[in-house]
């Protein structure tokens, strides 16, 4: 079983090469895909040192187009059999990668949510915490789902689970749609308890209140088209 790990990255200088190398200590076979997103803060050079490290490919994008889209390149690069997505800030550890494919190779399901929300309540601020509940709540509500961390940054799952699954969205959205056209198909979805080591703006955090508004129209209009 090879397992690919595909990791988005746009202005992690800081961080990308202590993940890396959190990732290659994990003792499974594995590639590491990492896809710049167009970095200017210096990532790219570390990269450029990165890539020279076993298990690893590194995919230059020209211009900056979003996660999402980061996410799409690294997919259609990937040869493993079960794939992770891993952000590069350090917010997750990837030593819980076992914990997170057990469940694929147990056969218990076709996808592998990792949740925050799992252990109790994570540390986030208010308007991330809330946020995060709304959205769940409504992919609870208008899917039939059970979930508790809809905007997880861990979706692991076979390569070929998603192969008839059309992604549009290139931003933060794209784990919300995912998620809904996932569960529209009937994919059994599990969810396993993370470790979660949150960052603030000042740490580089790029998420804002605004992606909270994309995710619930996406949610909602996938409710009705495809």
């Amino acid at each position: 079983m090879l397992l690919s790990v595909i990791v988005p990255v746009y202005n992690e200088r800081r961080t990308i090469s202590a993940l890396l190398e959190k990732v290659r200590a994990v003792d499974l076979p594995k590639e590491i895909i990492v896809v710049d997103g167009a970095s200017i803060d210096g990532t790219r050079e570390a990269l450029a040192v990165e890539a020279q490290r076993p298990q690893t490919r590194v995919i230059y994008e020209p211009r900056r187009s979003g996660r999402g889209n980061a996410l799409k390149v690294g997919l259609a690069e990937a040869r493993g059999e079960i794939v992770i997505f891993q952000d590069a800030d350090l917010e997750l550890d990837p030593a819980d990668y076992p914990l997170l494919i057990q469940p694929l190779l147990d056969g218990r399901c076709d996808v592998v949510f990792g949740s925050r929300f799992l252990k109790g309540r994570p540390m986030m601020g208010f308007l991330q915490y809330w946020g995060n509940r709304l959205i769940t709540g409504a992919v609870n509500r208008l899917y039939r789902a059970r979930l508790t961390d809809v905007e997880t940054c861990y979706q692991v799952f076979r390569r070929t689970t998603i192969q008839d699954i059309v992604v549009h969205n290139n931003d933060f959205a794209f784990t919300v749609e995912l998620t809904v056209k996932l569960l529209k198909r009937g994919r059994r979805i599990v969810e396993v308890p993370i470790n979660y080591f949150p960052r603030g703006r000042s740490e580089g955090k790029k998420i804002y209140w605004a992606d909270g508004f994309v995710s619930l129209w996406t949610l909602l209009k996938y409710r009705f088209t495809e």
